[in-house]
């Protein structure tokens, strides 16, 4: 059976200057949240909007809306999974991707790469939870489930 995982966030540049702080404890795992200093979210993406979009396109079984809506759905190993998103720009970058769903670990890092690479990586914000993590903490967050 296929790991997988569970998630609500919405995903940034992760700022320069952001670090990792003693975090809450959430589904029951001890997280270091990101601590950005203020009401910073990121720098945005190194891709526009409509690079990542026509990227999204090629993703077998994605559908993509032109307002930047998109579904995702696949199985792996018997078992359905889905990705519901939404793209957000500003002055030509990408500014930032809301995402949920449920899916294997290998998805959410093909769909992390549509968006490019930022230099200081990515950070994660929670949309329930209201916290920041770094990649690594939110792919634990994930893996442990609802």
């Amino acid at each position: 059976m296929t790991d997988m995982l569970s998630f609500n966030a919405v995903v940034h540049a992760r700022p320069k200057h952001a670090h990792l702080d003693a975090g809450p404890s959430l589904r029951g795992l001890l997280i270091q949240r990101l601590e950005t200093g203020g009401d910073v979210v990121g720098p945005g993406f190194p891709r526009s909007f409509e690079e990542v979009g026509e990227s999204l396109e090629t993703l077998e079984r994605m559908f993509f809306e032109p307002d930047g809506s998109f579904v995702w759905v696949g199985s792996a190993e018997g078992q359905a999974w889905q990705l519901d998103g939404l793209l957000a720009d500003r002055a030509g970058r990408l500014l930032y991707v809301e995402l949920k769903g449920r899916c294997p670990p290998e998805v959410l890092d093909r769909i992390l790469a549509t968006f490019g690479r930022p230099e200081h990586g990515l950070m994660f914000q929670l949309v329930r939870e209201a916290v920041f993590l770094d990649e690594s903490e939110f792919r634990k967050y994930a893996a442990a489930g609802d």
